[in-house]
């Protein structure tokens, strides 16, 4: 399986090479790095990674999640609680046979102090929690292990039908040209347009849009633009002629 593993401002060298060596436990091989705050090739990490060195010295560092996630066509974000109005989480079992039937999915964690803000888990498709006791805090090495062993070496079967879903940089401009046609038609503002926003996305994730489909729906906010445009050039031009007749003297 094409599978990433996207640390997102990882703290510590060690925590990073923890993960590294994690990763090679259970066959995933492809870390990104989202605005690490120390140095992941640093000694400790390199110490910490043990036999996960070649893994860990190939790593990808990226300046926002967005980059990281712009190839993936299955993003899968990781928390312990319930966010506002951002779906809940799933049991990884829930969610095996959609990461499996992707072709690039991604499992993004977030810092160890905090963990994933709403903002990076806007960018997730769907949310999955590791079923812990009361204290639901795990080490980042930790939950790249769990989480990693649940979609790499859990034992449900694969699916047999694969989609190919739209990478998430298809599915991120498609989110921005719904919000600017939101604005120009009046339907949400400044105000209200985030939340709106996740609604939306909550709706057309579930889709498991293909790029085809992605650049249909972007057609048609394209049409509803230029509907508009036309419509406002319409009526500037009817406002200039009854300008036109109005200042016409009569015979």
């Amino acid at each position: 399986m094409n599978l990433a593993v996207v640390l997102v401002s990882p703290k510590t060298p060690g925590n990073i090479g923890s993960a590294a060596r994690a990763m090679l436990n259970m066959g995933a091989s492809d870390l990104r790095l989202v605005a690490p705050r120390c140095n992941h090739l640093d000694a400790q990490a390199v110490a910490m990674a043990v036999h996960a060195e070649t893994l860990l010295r190939s790593a990808r560092v990226y300046p926002t999640l967005r980059e990281a996630l712009a190839d993936r066509d299955i993003s899968v974000g990781t928390t312990a609680r319930q966010r506002g109005d951002l779906p809940p989480p799933r049991h990884p079992a829930q969610l095996r046979p959609l990461v499996r039937a992707a072709a690039a999915p991604a499992l993004v964690f977030g810092p160890e102090e905090t963990g994933l803000i709403n903002s990076d888990l806007e960018q997730c498709q769907v949310t999955v929690r590791i079923p812990t006791g009361d204290y639901a805090s795990l080490n980042l090495a930790q939950a790249v292990l769990l989480v990693c062993y649940e979609f790499l070496q859990g034992l449900d079967d694969v699916p047999d039908l694969e989609r190919k879903t739209a990478t998430r940089e298809e599915m991120e401009a498609m989110y921005g040209h719904l919000q600017e046609t939101m604005h120009l038609i009046g339907y949400t503002d400044a105000v209200r347009a985030r939340h709106t926003l996740r609604l939306w996305r909550a709706m057309l994730d579930r889709a498991l849009m293909n790029s085809a489909e992605s650049r249909l729906f972007r057609g048609f906010l394209r049409q509803v633009h230029w509907k508009v445009g036309d419509a406002g050039r319409r009526g500037a031009e009817g406002e200039a002629r009854q300008g036109e007749s109005a200042g016409t003297p009569e015979s």
